[in-house]
């Protein structure tokens, strides 16, 4: 039956008449009771340790605690829409009391040595590979993306802690020769300080142990925000910390939904936080930068980008289509660094739609739960909404519509169809804004001056892409892009080595490799006088 449910409706390549007989038939109800027998009563994957599903509670120095008000916000399934559970609404008085907490950890975490932290997080990291296959799972449930996408985030996500575990022990100052005879400087590096970190839906675990990695590493204490979309795998990422031995109040974990600029204000405002670290829109990065400045925290803000993929005539087009396809449409095209405009250098353009339309015909779009699904839902209707906007603007303007465009109803409320544009131009409007889903529009291009030119006609720069084969134009292109990352021939740029982040209104800061310790720390300078004086004997 699921084999059949694949073939009929998550096909790109199924006729509307057949779809439309299928629907007609008894055959959806009898797939879907077939698919839903292995799973429980809410409808919810069987975890080999359901403790790591935490509902109705966040997690606050060390206990698992309500709301003071007792609210609580639902969280739905973007594969089918179905309730999955509820969470704690929190609020301005239960982020106060988490913030209170944390800086009382901060006094004792703050004098551990590095090897103590270390150790630490890797008990951490080990914990999440020993449960990967649950985390996983809850990856997909709230987030939708498919299974071997949710079990590729497990292990990208857990390596920020390894990562970081390695760095904790090396947290180095210098001794810099001073201009006064006599004197040395030194310099150490501190923690500094209690920590708000807000995180986004799109990748749950990863940009949890992105940021708390490094901050635990350096000695701060950290007050998470979890995403109202995706608030069940953070969760079951604290429960782990719990388990691991994080004394109580080094991590806390909060949640919210349409309390959420409430605790935002909070976290930005409160003297006691010292550093936010941030993850979203650009729009919502400004709101908070305004914010912190009464009280002058340091930021990190990972913000909006309009990633462009350009592929020159001289690059090898089979690894451009793969590379593409690794980009455009990594979680349905929901990633901060997507391409979002693809830039085919004209001698090459037919050649490489050509090529790249035939792979994408091939994906099978379902629930990430299903055996052979690559591509799951979006992740709410206002993202569907945007989506077949980008693509009837572009149709509207004379975009050819090669592959896909249309939502699939049949699936569930969230789904829509691999789309790929030919023809785009910049007049359009995923030309200027960030599409965020699975709809690659193929620009053309003449010279190399033109298509860089494109590439930097945006406010944002997070990431670019670009395939040559001409070792002189890597240099001079990678250089010319106005982005914090480039990959050269290849689609994949993130790693826990990498430091991640972007210019221009894409904002700044790094995050992951040596530099993301860094973020968390600040530089106290040490002036020792008289020491040019001979040696007592």
């Amino acid at each position: 039956m699921a084999l059949l449910h694949k073939t009929l409706l998550a096909t790109p390549r199924t006729t509307a008449a057949v779809r439309s007989q299928f629907r007609r038939s008894a055959l959806p109800a009898i797939v879907n009771s077939c698919y839903y027998s292995r799973f429980s009563s809410t409808m919810g994957p069987k975890l080999r340790d359901p403790s790591l599903f935490k509902q109705d509670v966040c997690y606050v120095n060390g206990e698992w605690v309500k709301a003071r008000s007792g609210k609580t916000f639902e969280v739905h399934d973007p594969a089918t829409g179905q309730l999955i559970g509820t969470c704690p609404e929190f609020d301005a008085h239960d982020t106060e009391k988490a913030i209170e907490t944390a800086a009382v950890a901060f006094d004792e975490f703050r004098h551990k040595t590095g090897r103590e932290r270390s150790k630490l997080l890797r008990k951490w990291y080990d914990l999440m590979v020993e449960n990967a296959d649950d985390l996983a799972a809850l990856i997909t449930w709230e987030n939708g993306k498919p299974t071997a996408d949710a079990k590729g985030e497990v292990t990208y996500a857990a390596n920020f802690f390894e990562w970081f575990s390695e760095e904790a022990p090396r947290i180095y100052g210098n001794t810099i020769p001073s201009s006064v005879p006599g004197n040395r400087v030194l310099t150490l590096k501190e923690p500094v300080g209690v920590c708000g970190l807000i995180t986004p839906w799109n990748f749950p675990a990863a940009m949890i142990t992105r940021k708390v990695g490094p901050a635990l590493a350096v000695g701060c204490t950290v007050v998470c925000k979890a995403p109202g979309e995706t608030p069940y795998t953070p969760l079951a990422l604290a429960e782990l910390a719990h388990r691991a031995g994080i004394p109580p109040g080094v991590v806390n974990v909060i949640t919210a939904l349409h309390a959420t600029p409430e605790v935002g204000q909070v976290l930005t405002t409160h003297p006691t936080v010292r550093k936010i670290s941030f993850t979203g829109s650009t729009p919502v990065g400004k709101l908070l930068m305004k914010q912190c400045s009464g009280t002058l925290k340091k930021l990190s803000l990972e913000l909006g980008g309009n990633a462009p993929f350009i592929v020159f005539d001289d690059a090898d087009v089979d690894l451009a289509v793969a590379g593409a396809l690794a980009s455009k449409f990594r979680s349905s095209g929901q990633t901060c660094v997507c391409a979002n405009r693809l830039y085919v250098q004209r001698a090459v353009y037919d050649e490489f739609a050509a090529k790249f339309a035939a792979k994408v015909r091939d994906f099978t779009v379902g629930n990430g739960f299903q055996p052979g699904v690559t591509h799951g839902p979006l992740i709410h209707a206002r993202a569907l909404d945007k989506v077949e906007q980008h693509v009837r603007d572009a149709e509207g303007k004379g975009a050819t519509v090669v592959l896909g465009g249309r939502r699939m109803p049949d699936l569930g409320p969230n789904f829509f169809q691999p789309t790929v544009l030919t023809g785009v131009t910049a007049d359009m409007a995923l030309a200027a804004d960030e599409t965020f889903g699975p709809v690659a529009g193929l620009f053309c291009f003449d010279t190399e001056d033109e298509v860089v030119a494109m590439a930097n006609a945006t406010p944002v720069g997070l990431a670019g892409y670009f395939f040559s084969r001409d070792v002189h134009r890597v240099h001079r292109v990678a250089e010319h892009l106005e982005v914090g990352m480039v990959g050269v021939n290849t689609g994949l740029i993130s790693d826990p080595a990498a430091p991640f982040g972007g210019v221009k209104e894409s904002g700044f800061g790094r995050e992951g490799s040596l530099y993301g310790v860094g973020e968390y720390m600040v530089t106290k300078m040490v002036t020792y006088g008289g020491m040019g004086k001979p040696l007592q004997r």
